[in-house]
């Protein structure tokens, strides 16, 4: 049996090396690109604030989620507990904490810092836009469902980071939701699966 100790490195050094591999990617693609992420990276208390608000909308979405894990909603939720959770179930709050911001950090770097804004400058603004999300989703292939909502978050993301040319906007709430995601499958107990067609039998909480 692996100690505890070992799965928790392991998960960390899975998360660092994967999420922090977007640092380096967005960093020399934008590099290659003329499209240099760190220069629309800027700290501005307002535009701080605007990602803290623009966290809120995920985290309904979650809580949504997992409150009522119905259809493609519930294949999301088993498969985040049965492979997401046991992964990062070792780590500290620190370590989750970390992950987290390199995932908001790097993947805001590389679609919208360096696809969203060179793909802004060939094709078009909002056909960037398009594109960006599209393949921010098709990085997240978890279920079809998933991929779809990823996208659909990529554009949130996009229009934010348009609206105020910082990608602090959407770092702190893609980090911020990363992090709580992580805690609830990690350390709050998990609502069960409703079976099939037992959601339709059960009668409706006041």
């Amino acid at each position: 049996m692996r100690t505890e100790l070992a799965r928790r490195r392991d998960a960390v050094l899975l998360g660092i090396g994967f999420e922090g591999g977007f640092v380096v990617l967005a960093w020399l693609l934008g590099w290659l690109l003329n499209q240099p992420p760190f220069a629309v990276l800027h700290w501005r208390v307002a535009d701080a604030a605007w990602g803290i608000a623009a966290s809120l909308p995920l985290l309904f979405g979650l809580w949504l989620c997992l409150r009522w894990p119905v259809g493609p909603l519930a294949r999301i939720k088993r498969f985040s507990e049965d492979v997401i959770a046991p992964l990062f179930q070792p780590c500290t709050m620190l370590d989750l904490a970390g992950i987290s911001l390199l995932a908001g950090l790097g993947e805001e770097m590389l679609f919208r810092g360096v696809l969203q804004g060179w793909l802004g400058g060939w094709i078009g603004v909002w056909l960037g836009l398009a594109v960006a999300s599209v393949l921010f989703g098709l990085l997240h292939p978890i279920t079809p469902a998933y991929a779809v909502l990823a996208a659909l978050c990529g554009a949130y993301f996009g229009v934010i980071f348009m609206l105020t040319d910082n990608l602090l906007a959407v770092v702190i709430p893609h980090a911020l939701y990363d992090f709580i995601a992580l805690l609830c499958l990690t350390r709050m107990p998990s609502r069960p699966l409703p079976e099939q067609g037992e959601l339709a039998e059960q009668p409706h909480e006041p």
